[in-house]
């Protein structure tokens, strides 16, 4: 059974595009079968994987607004994901789908001919609540917030979630909020800790395991247009191997989600 994860945050600069590579390079590498959809007009999870968004012919965008079918807009990646790819063209989709009737459902019938054909699809939302968040909430089984652990980080989160229950209400009942990921983290420090500790007691919301921790790995696996698994070994691929597996079990080993404790 397929099931597909909107990793989602309003608030950009939270490591939520290297959370979607890296998480599904992880799971690829664990032997499970894996779609990306890049639905940010600046396509980063798109160059992550090595293609360039400025030089795309066709993107998500005419999967969404001219009904363009996604199996001929796939692009198969050094990593044995398969890509449903963005382009600057993204930026008009709001305006183009806002007229339209069932707006919000233009994504999820997209990718309703996936279902089946691969473990796990993740999406990775724009750092808005645009149409095109909505669209990747409404397809989605659960969502995931990256969380940058710093005091102004988790203000938006609460909008956030506000959105994620209208959702719930109105376009996907059964979409599941799947908790917080920390991100950019650093342990030895304090503060970091008592953020992840106010966004769980405020929110009741649960923080995964492991917390991403903070390494220049991720701004240089951007930069060479690849995943942060890619090359030599470091503490950020590692913990989103540990990432990987943790969601693998809950999903399909019928395992708990670990969660992350500051106290420990």
């Amino acid at each position: 059974m397929t099931t597909i994860l909107a990793v989602a945050n309003q608030k950009g600069g939270v490591a939520k595009t290297t959370t979607v590579a890296s998480l599904a390079a992880a799971l690829g590498a664990l032997g499970h079968a894996v779609l990306v959809v890049d639905l940010d007009p600046q396509g980063c999870l798109t160059f992550s994987f090595g293609h360039n968004p400025d030089r795309l012919e066709e993107s998500v965008y005419e999967v969404l607004t001219a009904d363009k079918h996604a199996k001929e807009v796939l692009l198969e990646t050094s990593e044995g994901v398969a890509l449903l790819p963005a382009s600057i063209d993204l930026a008009g989709a709001d305006a183009v789908l806002l007229m339209r009737p069932g707006r919000e459902f233009a994504l999820k019938r997209a990718l309703a001919p996936f279902r089946g054909h691969f473990d796990v699809i993740l999406i990775d939302c724009p750092p808005s609540l645009g149409i095109m968040t909505l669209n990747g909430l409404t397809a989605a089984d659960s969502v995931l917030i990256p969380l940058q652990c710093e005091t102004l980080a988790h203000r938006g989160v609460g909008q956030l979630l506000r959105t994620v229950r209208e959702v719930q209400q109105i376009t996907n009942p059964d979409l599941q909020l799947l908790g917080a990921l920390p991100t950019l983290y650093d342990a030895r420090t304090t503060h970091a800790r008592d953020v992840l500790a106010d966004v769980a007691d405020r929110y009741d919301l649960p923080v995964l395991a492991p917390a991403i921790p903070r390494t220049v790995r991720f701004a240089e696996a951007s930069a060479s247009g690849a995943t942060v698994l890619a090359g030599r070994k470091n503490k950020g691929a590692i913990a989103y191997r540990d990432l990987a597996k943790n969601l693998a079990g809950y999903w399909w080993g019928g395992k708990a989600l670990q969660t992350f404790s500051p106290e420990a």
